[in-house]
């Protein structure tokens, strides 16, 4: 059985609730995405409120709403929120994000999302693993239209997604008229091959060199750069 909870530096992720528990990914998107400058952000699927967590660390000015479909994620991510020194920067809300979209009056400065990317995937019969982990109930193009409509003049949308979907992701922000600002190439082992992407899209055409990020050098040993990347989160 997965430890109930997870033990950051200066806060506590439950877990027992969520159909997905505290990963690697979460933990990259969080510790890497552009908060600076950023008053309003949007976490999408937010699950165990790491994510939404991470970015009020970082960024104690920064208003953060948290979304996900699941209504035992949103009570795990609100307790997770309340018991932390920085429940009065986020507010954790029950809704699809297609829904909650038509309620947005104020635009984003940043959205982050570490969305469902299993597309054609075997499905697990557990109903609550299925919507956080497929795509059924949010693609990846949908995911970035209307994360578009909702970004301000200097907006921009941070993702993490498996390597391969990396020529999609590219398509729809063309289409959508974003650019690829940043792109990191998430290298599990030295001497392997990307196996996740991180990448922030924004409407400013702003030029940048795809960096690669290696986790660990060989098994349960973690680079200096992956090490610099999380020091304030892992313990």
């Amino acid at each position: 059985m997965p430890n109930p909870y997870f033990q950051f530096k200066q806060f506590t992720i439950y877990q027992d609730k969520c159909a997905m528990k505290v990963g690697t990914d979460g933990t990259l998107l969080g510790a890497w995405a552009d908060v600076s400058s950023c008053k309003r952000i949007l976490d999408i699927g937010t699950g165990t409120g790491l994510i939404a967590l991470m970015i009020a660390q970082r960024n104690k000015d920064a208003v953060i709403d948290a979304i996900d479909i699941d209504i035992d994620a949103c009570t795990q991510a609100s307790e997770n929120v309340k018991n932390s020194l920085f429940s009065k920067q986020i507010t954790i809300r029950h809704s699809s994000f297609q829904s909650f979209a038509k309620t947005i009056k104020t635009p984003y400065d940043l959205i982050v999302s570490n969305p469902p990317y299993f597309t054609d995937s075997l499905k697990s019969p557990e109903k609550k693993r299925n919507l956080a982990r497929h795509n059924d109930a949010l693609s990846l193009p949908e995911l970035i239209n209307v994360s578009c409509s909702l970004l301000s003049a200097h907006g921009r949308i941070a993702l993490i997604l498996p390597y391969h979907e990396k020529d999609k992701l590219l398509h729809y922000a063309t289409l959508n008229k974003l650019y690829c600002i940043r792109q990191t190439n998430v290298i599990p082992t030295a001497g392997g091959q990307p196996k996740r992407l991180l990448a922030e899209l924004s409407p400013q055409n702003i030029y940048s060199i795809p960096e690669d990020l290696t986790l660990e050098q060989t098994r349960n040993q973690r680079t200096e750069e992956y090490q610099i990347l999380t020091k304030d989160f892992y313990l």
